[in-house]
């Protein structure tokens, strides 16, 4: 390396020492150092954040499908069974006619197969059939081959077949077609008309059954679940092999035939473990889920897949990056000449005054600064540096006086600086805590979306069981219109978090609803609980009028009242629950025999997030039910007696017409 030379050391060292040099450094390093280190790392655990819920999310998706796969298998062996129990099958076997019946009943069910199993030692290799000649309903996914198959029902073996594609990742095929096929396998004991035992065996084959694998993934992937761009998908593997599928090859091509990546195949079908992550599916990154399916022999035989296509969410992402490291770099340029501005203001005062003092060193002793006329500090300095100058030799005196004088504006500079810098710690506390709400708002709309799926599923479901049930809804609709009320009261709940959330895009409305009805109704919601706690309910209804507030929400302070008052009494107690008319308003009464509360305690409980239970609660019921009560234009009090009880009050104003 070539030397620098001891003049060039000298004025490089000369020139970082400067204070030009370190005002610079001291304006520009929060810019151009520190927020970008706090920009980074932000972003950076924001897009850990992002991974974490598109993950939460897909676990959830393969619940959702997991269960609907054991309801289709189960729901296989119920329908066999009735067939097997019914008594045109009995007719069918006593006239003789039971291959036309079966027939019938195939058609029927929808199934690729229907048909009687006599006692062989055949049959019982399977341990479905072996548990229905056994007296016992079973129903399994089953792997069969191509002649066992064949023997089932004629041409199945072909429908089976798969030829297999070449797939990127994953591991080396053995063969160029899947001859295989998985199969819903079900068996139901039949008896025959002579006595002998006998199996009644049908089923489904999975192979190629797309209106299977499609009702799952509407299932999972509802309208609008996912971002626009994204893409649901939801496949069944035999072994690693896709046998049925929504994923695309091409625009209309199913993936059929394709295999799952080696590193998914090691993992989930060797191992028996569980994927959630991302994963190469075919031809694109897919956020995804995979769980290993398991044979009516306890063997891993295939996989069950759902995620959705990973590039959305990584181009947001990426765009949201850019467009953040843009703005940054935007506040950069119009901000750094500001700040080059105000350090001009110090630096270059300051350099005037080395000049000044160099000049007087050298023998100009009628060198001087000669600042302007304003009121900045540094150009006071300047000032009185002129004055010394002037009197240097007469008045060493007034030199020291000055020095003293000076030690007195340092106090009260540095005195300032401590009340700035205590108004500064204020402020920064008062942003965290912003902060921290602004983050509650956000998981709080968060969970209100995903509260909305299970809820649309159960609702779905609960159509699907009225139209299933037919003429018969009618022996238990009180049970379902209580369901309906919950799942709307679900609903409103979702509502009350997206406006805790986003108050500007939601607002609430009223109903003129009858207090005892409403109590009387929470009361069979928690009936369960109280009967489980071994608690004796004392109910009074005295109360005839009406108020103003949404039914729901009146619902949702008084269950909140009644198992505060079960948890309170884990050894049983007496529970009172009573309506009333007391002047202009309505009261409901929950009183309880329970521990009580600690004075000390009793003024908090309605504090947002202060609880006694630990991790069984967040501390937001009181609060939340004090705040609707409130909106109503009533209140809840409360009065404890620690070891005899607690009782709360719910005084609600009485509605009156104008």
């Amino acid at each position: 390396m070539r030397d620098l030379g001891p003049v060039t050391v000298s004025w490089l060292g000369a020139f970082l020492g400067s204070v030009r040099v370190r005002l610079l450094v001291i304006a520009l390093m929060p810019m151009l150092v520190l927020l970008p280190v706090l920009l980074g790392g932000t972003i950076w655990r924001w897009s850990n954040k992002v991974d974490d819920i598109l993950v939460n999310k897909v676990t959830g998706d393969l619940t959702i499908a997991d269960q609907y796969l054991a309801r289709l298998v189960e729901l296989s062996g119920e329908r066999i069974d009735a067939v097997a129990r019914s008594v045109a099958m009995q007719d069918a076997l006593g006239a003789g006619d039971t291959a036309a019946f079966l027939e019938n009943e195939r058609e029927r069910l929808g199934l690729d197969f229907l048909r009687i199993e006599m006692v062989t030692p055949e049959a019982r290799v399977w341990p479905v059939i072996a548990a229905a000649l056994s007296g016992r309903l079973r129903s399994a996914v089953d792997v069969l081959e191509a002649a066992d198959l064949e023997a089932l029902s004629q041409g199945l073996a072909k429908r089976a077949e798969i030829p297999i594609v070449p797939t990127r990742a994953a591991v080396s095929a053995d063969g160029t077609v899947e001859t295989r096929g998985m199969i819903i396998h079900s068996a139901a004991p039949l008896i025959l008309p002579d006595g002998r035992s006998a199996a009644l065996v049908g089923g489904v084959l999975l192979n190629h059954n797309l209106d299977f694998i499609d009702t799952i993934n509407a299932l999972v992937y509802r309208e609008q679940s996912l971002p626009e761009g994204s893409q649901g998908t939801a496949t069944l593997f035999l072994e690693d092999v896709r046998v049925s599928t929504n994923v695309r090859l091409f625009e209309n091509v199913r993936a059929l035939g394709t295999r799952v990546s080696a590193e998914v195949r090691t993992q989930v079908l060797e191992e028996g473990g569980v994927w959630h992550d991302r994963a190469f599916v075919v031809n694109d990154w897919y956020i995804s889920a995979y769980e290993p399916i398991h044979d009516s022999f306890g063997e891993r035989v295939g996989m069950l897949y759902v995620g959705f296509l990973e590039a959305p969410f990584r181009n947001a992402k990426r765009s949201s990056i850019l467009i953040l490291g843009g703005a940054f770099v935007l506040i950069a340029l119009a901000s750094i000449p500001v700040f080059l501005r105000w350090a001009g203001h110090i630096f270059r005062p300051l350099e005037a005054m080395t000049r000044t003092i160099a000049r007087v060193e050298a023998g100009d002793l009628a060198a001087r600064n000669n600042p302007p006329d304003d009121s900045g500090e540094i150009a006071q300095v300047a000032g009185h540096l002129d004055n010394l100058l002037d009197r240097l030799q007469a008045r060493d005196r007034e030199l020291r006086d000055w020095a003293e004088s000076l030690e007195v504006r340092v106090a009260e500079r540095t005195s300032d600086l401590q009340a700035a810098n205590q108004r500064l710690e204020r402020t920064t506390e008062r942003l965290i805590i912003s902060e921290k709400l602004a983050a509650v708002g956000e998981i709080t709309a968060s969970v209100a979306h995903e509260i909305n799926n299970p809820v649309a599923v159960i609702q779905g479901n609960l159509d699907l069981a009225r139209s299933r049930l037919g003429a018969e809804v009618e022996e238990v609709e009180e049970e379902f219109r209580l369901i309906d009320d919950q799942v709307y009261r679900i609903g409103v709940i979702v509502s009350k978090l997206l406006q805790f959330a986003r108050p500007e895009e939601y607002s609430g409305s009223r109903n003129l609803i009858v207090p005892s009805e409403v109590v009387r109704d929470c009361l069979v919601l928690t009936h369960h609980q109280i009967e489980a706690a071994g608690i004796t309910c004392s109910p009074t209804f005295d109360s005839t009028a009406t108020v103003s507030m949404s039914r729901t929400e009146l619902q949702q302070v008084v269950v909140n009242l009644i198992l505060n008052a079960v948890h309170a009494m884990p050894d049983g107690g007496s529970l009172t629950v009573a309506t009333e008319d007391r002047d202009t308003c309505a009261l409901i009464v929950v009183a309880d025999t329970g521990t009580g509360i600690p004075p000390e305690v009793l003024p908090r409980i309605f504090d947002p997030f202060f609880t006694t239970k630990q991790a069984q609660g967040t501390g937001l019921g009181l609060s939340i039910s004090q705040q609707i009560a409130t909106q109503a234009g009533g209140r809840i009090s409360v009065t404890s007696t620690p070891g005899k009880g607690s009782r709360f009050e719910v005084s609600l104003p009485i509605f009156k017409n104008a």
